[in-house]
C-alpha cells in the first residue's frame, strides 16, 4: 500500500502570519509549529513519551551527529531512525552544513566534495558531499530531508557571502538531484544570503525555480541581532511561497518566535528550551525564572501556575532549586520538559490567536515579555 503523500495546507493567516497543516505518513504537523531537537537520536533528559505528551509533533535530528555515532548502517539495519528511537512523531533531520560553520576549525570546503572534517569525537576523516547528506538522511528514514548548504558566519564581506550562496544554489541542486522523486517524504531548500536583501531574494528565487517542499532560512542564527534577523525575513515575506512550509532554521528564543511568525515563518527548532532547562533557567509567562537563585529557597508555588497541557506544578520552585543545588539529575529532567511544554503551549497560543485574528494583540502582549 502506497505511503500518504507529503502535504502543506494553509489554513487561516492574520497579516502574514499563518495556520496551516503539515501532512505526513507518520502524522500532521500543526503550523506554526516548533520542533524539539534530538540531536543524537533523544531529545536529552526526556523519554519521547513525554515529548508526545507536551503536544509536540515532530522533532529534529542532526545528521552530522548520527553519522559519527552510532553511524547511519547502525540505524539502517533496526529498520530507520524511528524505530531506533522507538519514535513515531516525523522527524526532520537537518543536512549537517550548519555544523560545516560550527565546527570549522576542523573542516575544508570543496566545492564538488562538499565539506572534508575531522571528526570531533576521534579524528577519523569524513566528506559529506550533498549527495552524501541525501544518502544518509534517506538511511535514517526522515520525513523531512533538508538539502546540503554552506551556512557562513556572519560577515559584511559581500563577495564572500554571494560566493556561499552561489555555492549553496549549487549543493541545492546537486541535492535535488540526489533525493529524486520521493512523494511520501519532504525535501526542504535554505536560503542564504546573508544580511544583505539581494542576495537573499536571489537565493529564494533560485530555488524556487529547481523546486523543494519547503523553504528554510538558513545563516540567521549565527550572530547577528533579532532586529537584522527581522529585517532579512522582512525582504523575504512577500517572495515566499504560500503553497509551502517556511521554517527558520535555529530559532529560537520565545520573542524570536513571535517576531518570526509575525513575518509569515511556520516552523522552527532550536535546543534553546532543552539547553536551559538543564542548566536551570525556566521559561514560563512570567519571564525566564533561573531556579538556582537563593530567592526560590523557601518558595514553595509552582514555576508556571498558568501552564496547562503537563502537569508539572507539583513541584516547587524551593523543590526545584534544591535539586539543582545538588546536582540533581531529576531537576534538568523536570526543567527541560516544563520548557519543552511552555514552547508547545505558546505555538498552541500562537495558533489559536491567528485563527481568531487577533494575533497582533498577543504579538504585542508578549513580545517583550517572554
Amino acid at each position: 500500500m502506497a505511503l500518504k503523500k507529503f502535504a502543506f495546507k494553509l489554513l487561516t493567516n492574520d497579516r502574514y502570519a499563518r495556520c496551516g497543516l503539515i501532512e505526513t505518513h507518520r502524522g500532521n504537523i500543526q503550523t506554526p509549529a516548533f520542533m524539539p531537537v534530538g540531536t543524537q537520536a533523544t531529545v536529552k533528559a526526556c523519554r519521547i513519551e513525554d515529548i508526545k505528551k507536551t503536544g509536540s509533533d515532530i522533532i529534529l535530528a542532526n545528521t552530522y551527529h548520527l553519522m559519527i555515532r552510532p553511524g547511519v548502517e547502525r540505524i539502517q539495519n533496526i529498520g530507520g531512525l524511528h524505530k531506533f528511537m522507538n519514535c513515531e512523531l516525523p522527524i526532520l533531520t537537518d543536512s549537517g552544513g550548519f555544523q560545516v560553520m560550527s565546527l570549522s576549525k576542523l573542516n575544508k570546503i570543496d566545492r564538488e566534495k562538499g565539506a572534508i572534517f575531522n571528526s570531533h569525537v576521534d579524528g577519523k576523516k569524513f566528506y559529506l558531499s550533498p549527495e552524501e547528506s541525501i544518502r544518509i538522511q534517506l538511511g535514517l528514514d526522515s520525513d523531512i530531508l533538508m538539502i546540503m548548504d554552506e551556512c557562513p558566519k556572519k560577515s559584511d564581506d559581500y563577495n564572500l557571502i554571494k560566493d556561499s550562496m552561489n555555492l549553496s544554489l549549487y549543493w541545492a541542486y546537486r541535492s535535488k538531484k540526489a533525493f529524486g522523486i520521493k512523494p511520501d517524504k519532504a525535501l526542504f531548500g535554505i536560503v542564504q544570503g546573508g544580511l544583505f536583501k539581494d542576495l537573499r531574494i536571489e537565493s529564494l528565487n533560485e530555488l524556487i525555480k529547481i523546486g523543494f517542499d519547503g523553504y528554510a532560512m538558513g545563516g540567521l542564527a549565527v550572530g547577528e541581532t533579532q532586529k537584522e534577523m527581522f529585517t532579512v525575513l522582512d525582504y523575504l515575506k512577500d517572495h515566499l511561497p504560500e503553497d509551502k512550509p517556511h521554517y527558520l532554521m535555529g530559532v529560537g528564543n520565545p520573542s524570536d518566535i513571535l517576531g518570526a511568525v509575525k513575518r509569515g515563518i511556520d516552523m522552527f527548532d532550536c535546543v534553546m528550551p532543552t539547553r536551559s532547562g538543564r542548566t536551570g533557567l525556566a521559561f514560563t509567562w512570567s519571564g525566564r525564572i533561573n531556579i538556582k537563585n537563593n530567592k526560590y529557597q523557601n518558595d514553595n508555588t509552582p514555576l508556571d501556575k498558568n501552564c496547562k497541557n503537563f502537569n508539572l506544578n507539583k513541584y516547587s520552585k524551593n523543590y526545584l532549586n534544591h535539586l539543582f543545588n545538588t546536582n540533581e539529575i531529576l531537576g534538568s529532567m523536570i526543567l527541560t520538559l516544563h520548557n519543552i511544554n511552555f514552547y508547545q503551549e505558546l505555538m498552541t497560543s500562537i495558533r489559536n490567536n491567528i485563527m481568531k485574528g487577533t494575533f497582533d494583540e498577543f504579538h504585542d502582549k508578549y513580545i517583550d515579555k517572554l
